[in-house]
């Protein structure tokens, strides 16, 4: 039997995914025992609290935020595992359970390229290694394009006051910086703020600053005014290897460390980006207008009435917005859509279809084989078998 003590901010989605990994890996082996910690009772026992409290509870490893002057060489002395938790930094003389956080940041960036953008934001937090190396990524990519000298940075804040963020000084630096303006927070907390920010101040999302979050917390995501999109990152796989490297390091305690890298997945489009860099405002009007009804039948005659243009108009100018025609842009949409509920819920293909205002249900398994190369029942279970594998 393996026990576990995770310390870490349970308040936070990131937090219940990692640990819904950790268990699901124990489940497959003799059962392992997993305890939890608040960040603030370890900040308040010190390290040398939390070593009584996990030689009490006989704890083999501990996974925890840890200040970079926490003393985790205590941990091995008295014969428990430790590995880090990526808050400030990484450790060296420890496993950390990190990230690719430059690919998560120029995953952003290429999003964001291939609509038009044109004017780049980063919002996050200074001398943070996750909040640093996403920036770092979001820029490079960026600069590779040929845009580095439209690239703008908000990092006036510190990790101490995660909750916390100066209103009209954001404001400030959001009437500032040129629109149309794509922004990467540094994750869905910050994205929250940032579109709050937004709307406070009269700046409208998504037409004038499209914004995108990181590690989709679907609570976070949609507390705005506008559904903040995010990057899904693989948190749960992330908490299944993190405890088969445990298992590893009971078995072998001179293994050497080993990082732990979570890696994102998919970026999860919401409102806060459904926009391309222009300033056609009647063409704007319509991408919004399909975002908003993407879970109802639309019709093409339906985004002319929206946009009061006449089909030839409305084609060409949507055409030269967003390289695809309207037909293109509404099949694949809804299908995305289609694709998400599938993978996120236990629903037939049909009632998912039904629900979408498609009664034709050959027409859209069809329409999907065409662009995903199988029917929506194998996707579905190539994705779940991609998850537990």
């Amino acid at each position: 039997m393996i026990r576990i003590l995770i310390i870490s901010d349970f308040t936070e989605s990131f937090s219940h995914k990692f640990l819904a990994g950790i268990v699901d890996y124990s489940r497959r082996k003799e059962q392992w025992i997993v305890r939890r910690m608040p960040t603030s009772y370890k900040e308040k026992i010190g390290i040398p609290g939390v070593i009584r409290v996990a030689k009490e509870w006989e704890i083999d490893a501990v996974i925890g935020q840890f200040e970079p002057t926490d003393d985790l060489d205590l941990f091995r002395e008295n014969g428990i595992l430790v590995l880090a938790q990526d808050y400030k930094q990484r450790f060296t003389s420890v496993p950390n359970v990190t990230g690719d956080y430059l690919g998560t940041g120029k995953m952003a960036a290429r999003f964001f390229l291939d609509r038009g953008f044109r004017n780049f934001g980063f919002f996050g937090f200074n001398d943070v290694c996750w909040s640093d190396e996403r920036c770092e990524g979001f820029r490079r990519e960026v600069e590779a394009a040929g845009y580095g000298d439209n690239f703008y940075t908000y990092r006036m804040q510190e990790i101490e006051m995660v909750w916390y963020y100066q209103r009209n000084r954001l404001r400030e630096w959001l009437e500032m910086i040129p629109k149309p303006i794509a922004i990467m927070a540094c994750d869905d907390n910050q994205g929250a703020n940032l579109v709050e920010a937004c709307h406070s101040a009269g700046i409208r999302i998504p037409s004038e600053v499209s914004v995108m979050g990181v590690d989709n917390d679907e609570t976070l995501c949609s507390l705005g005014s506008a559904s903040l999109s995010s990057i899904l990152v693989d948190i749960e796989e992330g908490g299944r290897q993190t405890a088969a490297l445990i298992e590893r390091m009971v078995a072998d305690p001179a293994l050497p460390a080993q990082d732990v890298v979570l890696q994102p997945v998919k970026i999860v489009g919401r409102m806060s980006t459904a926009a391309f860099a222009t300033n056609d405002q009647q063409i704007l009007k319509a991408i919004l207008f399909i975002h908003r009804n993407v879970k109802r039948k639309i019709s093409v005659r339906d985004v002319m009435t929206e946009a009061a243009l006449s089909r030839r108009l409305l084609e060409r100018r949507f055409k030269d917005v967003t390289g695809k025609t309207l037909y293109e842009y509404i099949t694949e949409l809804k299908l995305k859509y289609f694709a998400e509920q599938l993978q996120e819920t236990d629903e037939q293909v049909m009632s998912i279809a039904l629900s979408m205002g498609e009664n034709d249900t050959k027409s859209i398994a069809r329409r999907f084989k065409q662009i995903y190369g199988c029917t929506p029942l194998q996707w579905r279970e190539k994705q779940r078998k991609q998850h537990t594998t």
